[in-house]
């Protein structure tokens, strides 16, 4: 099993945001790896863990018919669909560029392997993690080839329930147990009726030996980050330099400003959550002492005055006694003046 991550491990899914440019998908890295800041208080958030693309081999991805299929989309890259896969894929020594320059860049470095046969990128560098797309869950040769490996695994179930789940894990399992287990919904944006974010307490609570987590396909940044306040300890989402690029991923990914967002709330999440208890934070002492309210005097009391409940209320600020404490006050006797609307202290009692 992999030791859970100390913080949420967030993923920017590149996909085939790169559009077939090795040039592009190092941008796309450059903005995995920015930097993250809270400017009020002024912190330094960590920013995403790792960046992600997706490896194919066309000779075992689509029927002759399919590739042969005209594809005149305004996303296409070429006539035919074969074309356009054609075009978008990237080969092995261009995923190895792009794995040092993530490595430069201090960035995990994730493949989604699409065939078998894509396992000989293996021969140019070993990926932090693999991934398993929603789609291939049920391709349990490939989920054999891969567990072979003996490289922590990551499963998306996005197209997949229990039964196949629960198939996926025994093919894995046999040969090693670092797996992680994404909810996921294979909708493209998902429909917020759809997320069903409480599956996460299901996998949580049923698969305790595995790194459960989130790959969102929804808009904005609002589910994942509740997904990492549900628990979720894996968060993957598309992401580009311009949502406005060709191709089909790229307007529901997370642009520049985006990513920001959603990085620096899911750190602030991380933070927020604290511990199962309910005490006053030592940050709150000033702001308790100027607001909180304490016994004061309702009109002017003279000296020698006997103290009763009927001259008292409460105002702020909480430097005196409280209402609960009244009886430290009432019967006694004032030793001076104290005027109208004044905090009474130990210094006014005899």
């Amino acid at each position: 099993m992999i030791k859970p991550p100390a913080s949420t491990y967030i993923i920017g899914e590149i996909g085939q945001n790169h559009n077939g440019s090795v040039e592009i998908a190092k941008q796309i890295i450059d903005l995995a790896a920015s930097p993250v800041r809270e400017q009020l208080f002024e912190l330094s958030l960590k920013g995403m863990d790792a960046v992600k693309l997706t490896k194919r081999d066309l000779k075992h991805e689509l029927s002759a018919a399919e590739m042969r299929r005209s594809y005149n989309s305004e996303n296409s890259f070429g006539k035919t669909y074969g074309e356009h896969r054609k075009a978008l894929e990237l080969d092995e020594e261009q995923h190895f560029e792009l794995y040092k320059y993530a490595k430069e860049k201090e960035l995990d470095f994730v493949e989604t392997l699409c065939a078998p046969s894509c396992l000989s990128l293996l021969k140019y560098f070993e990926p932090d993690r693999l991934k398993v797309a929603s789609r291939d869950l049920t391709n349990l040769p490939l989920l054999e080839a891969m567990a072979e490996t003996k490289i922590p695994m990551i499963i998306s179930t996005g197209m997949s329930g229990k039964k196949e789940l629960e198939r996926a894990l025994e093919v894995i399992s046999g040969k090693h147990s670092k797996i992680s287990i994404l909810h996921c919904v294979s909708e493209y944006p998902t429909h917020p009726r759809h997320v069903n974010l409480n599956t996460l307490d299901y996998l949580l609570k049923n698969y305790k030996e595995y790194i459960i987590g989130y790959s969102d396909h929804t808009i904005g940044i609002s589910v994942p980050v509740a997904a990492v306040a549900k628990g979720a300890q894996i968060i993957e989402k598309h992401i580009t330099i311009d949502r406005c690029l060709k191709g089909t991923d790229q307007k529901g990914s997370l642009g520049k400003d985006g990513v920001r967002r959603m990085v620096r709330d899911i750190r602030l999440m991380e933070m927020s959550l604290g511990t199962e208890d309910i005490f006053v934070q030592p940050a709150v002492k000033d702001v308790k002492q100027k607001l909180e309210r304490s016994l004061a005097s309702k009109k002017h009391l003279a000296s020698g005055h006997k103290i009763s409940e009927s001259d008292l209320h409460l105002l702020s600020p909480g430097i005196g006694f409280r209402w609960t404490e009244r009886e430290k006050i009432v019967g006694k006797i004032l030793k001076k003046d104290i005027g109208k609307d004044e905090i009474i202290t130990e210094d006014y009692l005899i």
